[in-house]
């Protein structure tokens, strides 16, 4: 594609998502939602309450897994030791972002280097 046909394909999406916004603007549903969350973000600064106070005041019986991951905390992730069958090499990596791994995959595979996993 030209970078001329490519610039008028996206003005054409550009005008039409602009007139699909200038059509919400007036939608009254939507002005009576920002209008709740403007009001609901006001009350909260004004007693110094986060959202998910809020939620635990409201539903104080939440899952607690849930409330471990809103406040950051989550489970540690385990090692995962590869070996390359061909030369003896090994790879310990708690993620898949490692780069002697990703270029075994590139190489061999992703699927052979998963049957590495000891």
């Amino acid at each position: 594609m030209s970078k001329l046909a490519e610039f008028k394909a996206l003005e054409a999406q550009l005008a039409e998502q602009l007139k699909q916004l200038d059509a919400m603007k007036n939608d009254n549903e939507l002005k009576k939602e920002i209008e709740f969350e403007q009001k609901l973000r006001g009350l909260l600064a004004e007693y110094g309450f986060s959202l998910r106070e809020v939620k635990l005041i409201l539903d104080p019986h939440a899952r607690p897994e849930r409330a471990q991951a809103a406040t950051g905390q989550r489970k540690e992730r385990a090692v995962k030791i590869y070996v390359n069958p061909n030369n003896g090499e090994r790879v310990e990596t708690k993620g898949g972002n490692h780069k002697v791994l990703k270029a075994w995959k590139e190489e061999f595979g992703a699927e052979t280097v998963e049957s590495w996993l000891q």
